[in-house]
C-alpha cells in the first residue's frame, strides 16, 4: 500500500482516478461474504468489513460538507472527528452492508463531480483540519486516495480475521 507522501506525488488526476475506483474495489472484497464474516471483528480494538464500509460513508459526508464550507469561507476551521464513536452511536454493526454501500457510492460520486468542476483557483482553496493543520482541495484529494487504500486494506485483513 503506497504511503500518503507517495500518494501525493501523484497527479490529481490519478488520485482522482483512484477515488473512482473504491466503490467498484470494496464491492469486489465484499462479495459473496456473509452478514456474519462482515461483522465480524478481527480483536476487541478493530473494525469488522462492515464498520469499515460504514466508516467510509460517513467520512464521504464529512468530506462534502467540509468542501462546501471550504467554498464558503477563507481556511474554516474543522472540528475534529471521532470514528470509533460513530461506530458505536450510529451503530454500524446494524447496518445493511449492500445499503451502506451504495451509500458510499453516491456520495463518492457527488464528491468526485464537485471536486472535478472547481475551477484552479478554487482547488488551491483550504481549511484548518484539527491535527493536519491547513490542507487545500489538493490534499484532500490524497487523504482521500491514500484513505481509500487504507481503509480497502483494513477490511480485507478483517475479513481474513487479521487486525
Amino acid at each position: 500500500m503506497p504511503t500518503m507522501e507517495e500518494v501525493a506525488k501523484q497527479s490529481p488526476e490519478q488520485r482522482l482516478a483512484r477515488m473512482t475506483r473504491t466503490a467498484d474495489d470494496y464491492a469486489a472484497a465484499i462479495r459473496g461474504q456473509s452478514d456474519a464474516a462482515l461483522s465480524r471483528r478481527p480483536d476487541a480494538k478493530n473494525w469488522a468489513a462492515k464498520e469499515v464500509i460504514c466508516h467510509m460513508r460517513d467520512t464521504e459526508e464529512a468530506f462534502f460538507t467540509r468542501f462546501e464550507t471550504m467554498l464558503a469561507m477563507e481556511d474554516p476551521k474543522f472540528l475534529p472527528v471521532n470514528p470509533d464513536r460513530w461506530a458505536e452511536e450510529r451503530q454500524y454493526l446494524r447496518n445493511d452492508p449492500g445499503e451502506t454501500l451504495a451509500a458510499f457510492r453516491k456520495r463518492r460520486e457527488e464528491n468526485l463531480a464537485f471536486l472535478k468542476k472547481l475551477t484552479p483557483d478554487q482547488f488551491k482553496r483550504g481549511g484548518i483540519h484539527p491535527t493536519r493543520g491547513r490542507m487545500a482541495f489538493d490534499d484532500f484529494v490524497t487523504l482521500m486516495a491514500w484513505h481509500d487504500d487504507n481503509h480497502l486494506d483494513q477490511l480485507t485483513r478483517a475479513l481474513d480475521g487479521k487486525a
